[in-house]
């Protein structure tokens, strides 16, 4: 409908004699007083004709009115508001027919086809094996996993990739800390393990910066991992990567993550691609200095810097394994985009990276998209779990679910119900916490409020589709849910309706900004409406005319619900 009315303001336009190019909105207006759509076009126009805004805005009334109603039929009133808006007001018949689509259309409903036939891969999460899933892992992943679903959603094949760091400094570390420590009992679960792994990490992090003997000696140990020369080191290594890469797949399970098959890339695989290209490139691209292979970005543009690509050990850096990854990606797979999310720290040195790959690869440059998330801080200030240990990403996704089965520890309910809603709830809480942000900003995370079943959280979401669904279960007893009629239709057109239809809009709007928070926003909104309407209306009682309509209604909600949280990443309880 948005797009009919864009089209019709434009023709209506060229009628008044105005043929240039305007750009103008049309918007929801946030008081559904103001119309189901408004726009400002004429006060845009009034500006640049110099005219009066409020007689422009008649003129392109009337001219309205009298277009054709081929598609335009479903406005039903057309006026001017304030000093030059039009506002559009849709009809009880559009409503009621879009209660209908969304029930013909079912888990289709809000699909769209704007990347039909084209390819994307999302590359997200990116932990390194032999150090913690951290925090950060987390907010990639809601983020990247969410973004998946609303590309596929659009239409796309999409590929989800994840790097994941299995050399590097942070190894040659966990391994001295292995080497000091011992190795941990054969008992212990694989978490155990690998959190075990990520203590000796931290302990080998801390002598690295402290102790200069030490940093020489795990420096060392470096080199012997990438030219596998020592058989010890090498037995840890393939043990160490094996305990905690099997524990990431525990983590990406519990948040309902599946990566595409074979597009698990690996450092230690792209690192020798990425060396070869780079010094294939040196004296073009790439630079000698002192010793190291450089890239001065700053010769390319302003804003950018110079990095290292091989250093001065002659060890391929970060950047350099970037350089093979990307080039890897698009020679395996040549997708029309090539997404990658990481945390706003690593902005600059993306750019970087990208800009040399570009120069490399000029045809790349545009299908390149770096997109980058804040960091997470507490609402009470502290950096540690429930049980004093520094927090992870897998320790908090594990707080979150046992302060949820805590509260429901009381309910006459199987423990293992008990569990599956701890589970669905608890992630929920953190994802949506997450989610609910617009890219780029920090997020402030208060573990009581995400968890509430008030207001602004994924239980509250999860909450409003449990309740629509038991009123479903409800009424099985008194009609069929299956080929219900859409029986008399109220005259009064509720605001929960009004939100309703907007969801299609909402998944593409999100697509384009490439910003879940929309349609976290968005089914906020449509949960309050309809947690409204529940209790203003009695709808199982044999008064209510309306039954069958408020029914199908409900339905329709509970299909938005389900969809829209899909693309959240966030499952819906059988009850709560």
């Amino acid at each position: 409908m948005k797009n009919i009315i864009e089209q019709k303001i434009k023709e209506a336009l060229k009628k008044i004699g105005i043929n240039e190019e305007i750009n103008f909105n049309v918007e929801h207006p946030e008081d559904f007083k103001n119309g189901d759509y408004s726009t400002n076009v004429a006060m845009i126009c009034a500006k640049q004709l110099k005219s009066n805004p409020g007689i422009l805005a008649e003129k392109i009334v009337l001219e309205l009115k009298g277009l054709p109603k081929q598609g335009f039929g479903e406005i039903e009133k057309i006026e001017v508001a304030g000093p030059g808006f039009i506002n559009f007001y849709l009809s009880r018949e559009f409503f009621t027919e879009k209660v209908k689509e969304i029930l013909e259309k079912g888990d289709s409903w809000g699909k769209n086809d704007l990347l039909e036939g084209k390819k994307i891969m999302v590359e997200y999460t990116d932990p390194n094996p032999f150090k913690p899933f951290h925090i950060g892992h987390l907010m990639t992943n809601a983020i990247g996993e969410s973004l998946s679903r609303i590309v596929e959603f659009s239409g796309a094949e999409t590929i989800r990739a994840n790097y994941q760091g299995d050399v590097g400094p942070h190894v040659a570390k966990a391994i001295y800390g292995l080497l000091q420590s011992g190795m941990p009992e054969e008992n212990k679960t694989v978490s155990e393990k690998a959190q075990y792994i990520g203590e000796c990490y931290s302990k080998g992090s801390n002598f690295y910066d402290t102790d200069e003997n030490i940093k020489k000696e795990i420096d060392e140990i470096n080199k012997k991992i990438y030219d596998k020369s020592n058989e010890k080191i090498n037995e840890i290594y393939e043990w160490g990567r094996k305990v905690t890469l099997d524990a990431f797949e525990e983590i990406y399970k519990l948040l309902g993550t599946k990566f595409s098959d074979g597009y698990y890339f690996f450092e230690s695989k792209m690192a020798p691609i990425g060396e070869k290209i780079v010094r294939e490139n040196v004296g073009e691209v790439f630079k000698e200095s002192d010793g190291a292979i450089v890239f001065h970005g700053e010769d390319y543009d302003k804003k950018l810097h110079t990095r290292v690509f091989i250093n001065s050990q002659q060890l391929p850096t970060y950047e350099t394994k970037e350089i093979g990854l990307t080039i890897t990606k698009f020679e395996k797979e040549n997708p029309d985009r090539s997404i990658v999310i990481t945390a706003t720290e690593q902005a600059e040195y993306m750019k970087v990276v990208q800009k040399a790959i570009s120069l490399i690869h000029p045809d790349y440059e545009k299908r390149m998209l770096h997109i980058t998330h804040g960091m997470m801080r507490f609402a009470d200030g502290k950096m540690s779990s429930r049980k004093g240990n520094v927090v992870t990403g897998e320790s908090l996704l594990n707080d979150s679910m046992n302060i949820v089965l805590e509260k429901i520890k009381e309910r006459d309910i199987q423990d293992e119900e008990k569990n599956d809603i701890s589970r669905i709830v608890g992630v929920s809480a953190l994802k949506y916490s997450i989610l609910r942000s617009s890219l780029g900003s920090d997020i402030v995370y208060d573990q009581d409020k995400s968890i509430s079943f008030d207001g602004d959280s994924g239980p509250y979401l999860q909450y409003s589709a449990v309740r629509a669904n038991s009123i479903l279960n409800k009424a099985k007893d008194i009609v069929s849910r299956q080929g219900l009629d859409i029986g008399i239709i109220p005259e009064i057109i509720n605001d929960f309706e009004k939100l309703l239809y907007q969801f299609p809009e909402i998944v593409e709007y999100s697509y384009q900004e490439l910003a879940p928070h929309h349609i976290a926003v968005y089914l906020t909104k449509l949960a309050s409406e309809f947690n409204t309407f529940y209790g203003n209306t009695q709808i199982l009682v044999e008064e209510n005319k309306y039954m069958n309509y408020h029914l199908n209604l409900i339905k329709s909600f509970y299909q938005t619900m389900k969809n829209g949280l899909w693309l959240l990443g966030i499952e819906i309880p059988e009850r709560m």
